[in-house]
């Protein structure tokens, strides 16, 4: 467990450090509203508290990082990253080289790792039902971020939260869409270790 927890904490660090760099030299925009930008993306700011809960977690274990709740909670965000990513917005670029390695570290392999770490290692007995809405506060004041950040600065970091390209109507269905993703795979994911726990039971 101890090894697995550390080849996510590597492979998570090493593709977000890399990602920051490729970011920053592309000179694009000054450094200081590229980094406001790339700390922009729900992609970053997830794999961010994966890598970190799996540091934490190995180095401290016991703390909150290392909970059962906030486990899961993870996994349903980093899934639904890779699923947001495979899904929509792979085949809308071509990545090359270092940045199509990060790419995939980002948005394939470390939701997949996490996935199964979960599936595996995390104890699922004491999930409660309640716990979706404190897990939706996250995603939720991510949405308005991006709305009120945008609305100024004329940057959003999905197409499909873009107001200035598909109107504001479009991207608050959409915002609602992935709510309900949101609620959905958390409810998924409560019930799936409610099922696993009575069956290791029985």
């Amino acid at each position: 467990m101890k090894t697995y927890l550390s080849i996510m904490a590597i492979l998570g660090w090493f593709a977000l450090i890399a990602q920051y760099y490729l970011h920053i030299s592309l000179g694009i925009t000054p450094p200081g509203e590229a980094t406001i930008r790339f700390f922009s993306y729900f992609t970053i700011l997830t794999n961010i508290m994966v890598a970190l809960c799996c540091t934490m977690t190995l180095l401290r274990p016991g703390t909150f990082f290392s909970k059962p709740a906030t486990f899961t909670a993870l996994t349903v965000y980093i899934v639904i990253v890779g699923i947001i990513y495979n899904l929509i917005l792979r085949f809308t670029w071509q990545p090359q080289g270092l940045q199509r390695i990060v790419d995939e570290l980002l948005h394939l392999v470390i939701p997949l790792l996490f996935f199964v770490y979960w599936l595996l290692f995390v104890p699922k007995d004491t999930l409660k039902w309640n716990s979706l809405l404190p897990w939706l506060i996250y995603p939720l004041v991510y949405i308005v971020y991006v709305f009120i950040r945008g609305s100024f600065s004329g940057f959003y970091p999905y197409p499909f939260l873009d107001v200035s390209a598909i109107g504001i109507s479009k991207a608050l269905i959409n915002s609602i869409g992935i709510a309900a993703l949101f609620i959905g795979m958390s409810l998924f994911f409560i019930a799936w270790g409610k099922w696993r726990s009575r069956k290791a039971i029985d």
